[in-house]
């Protein structure tokens, strides 16, 4: 059986952690199996995602970005790996311009490196239409009572670029992350599954947050989730923009006008170390 060697690099956003590797300059075939090895944390490198770099297939982007959850599946967005994948390509001397188009498989991003180091990334506008998300409803609504494990639960149903289901509760440090986040993820009302947003109102202009990830389980941080508890918190009237979000490995700042406008999301992009491995 033939061995592939790769180089990659491990970066973090507060706290939501990648294995990136330039797609690139080398050759670059990975299985589910490999990508699992990649993340276990006990025997691979570990991550929460891996990350591929990947020239564009369409003429009016930069870059092609793939996301792989640490169960090995592909899915469309991570606004955490987004920013990342900026400094990333910038480190690598890939690009020299400080806003790139970014192809995903839910459309084009707009990640910027500002100034002072932190990133911003376009994340596009969000979606509310069911089936757009998706999530099997009778007609759109602002929150949606979820049957989970007999426990009646309203949630706030939208997609990043991918699907989460956000909820109010008093504390998030007590909030059934555990319990509730595998059930909703797999709840048959999500046919691709959902991540699992519990968001904790401070002020109007602050939020905590903990998510567990579709593939992944409870992170550090998510980007997309960050962004989805803000638009959800917007529309209820609980939230005005500009807000933090307060997760345990971090902060970030969430921008959104309402309606079609783009979400901006806001935070740091850190290098850890680079290495090389033998698959």
């Amino acid at each position: 059986m033939s061995t592939m060697k790769l180089k990659f690099t491990k970066m973090q956003g507060v706290g939501n952690d990648f294995v990136v590797i330039d797609a690139i300059r080398q050759n670059v075939s990975l299985t589910p199996e490999q990508i699992r090895f990649l993340a276990d944390r006990h025997f691979g490198v570990g991550c929460d995602q891996l990350l591929l770099v990947e020239k564009p297939s369409v003429a009016d982007a930069d870059f092609r970005y793939r996301i792989f959850n640490a169960d090995g599946g592909e899915v469309e967005q991570c606004g955490n790996g987004a920013r990342c994948f900026v400094r990333f390509v910038h480190d690598q001397q890939l690009t020299t311009k400080h806003e790139i188009r970014v192809e995903t498989a839910r459309g084009i991003i707009l990640p910027r490196l500002e100034d002072n180091g932190q990133v911003t990334v376009d994340m596009g506008a969000p979606r509310f239409i069911p089936s757009d998300i998706p999530f099997a409803a009778a007609e759109q609504a602002l929150t949606y009572a979820l049957n989970v494990d007999g426990t009646s639960v309203d949630i706030g149903a939208v997609s990043m670029g991918n699907p989460h289901a956000v909820q109010l509760v008093d504390n998030v440090d007590t909030a059934p992350v555990t319990e509730q986040g595998p059930l909703i993820e797999h709840h048959a009302r999500f046919p691709q599954r959902v991540n699992a947003g519990f968001m904790q109102l401070v002020d109007d202009h602050h939020i905590r947050l903990r998510v567990f990830e579709r593939g992944s389980g409870e992170t550090l941080a998510c980007g997309t989730g960050a962004c989805a508890a803000v638009v959800t918190g917007i529309r209820l009237n609980k939230l005005v923009s500009p807000v933090t979000v307060v997760m345990r490995g971090g902060e970030l700042t969430i921008r959104w006008d309402g309606g079609s406008n783009p979400v901006l999301m806001t935070g740091p992009a850190v290098t850890v170390f680079e290495g090389e491995i033998t698959l």
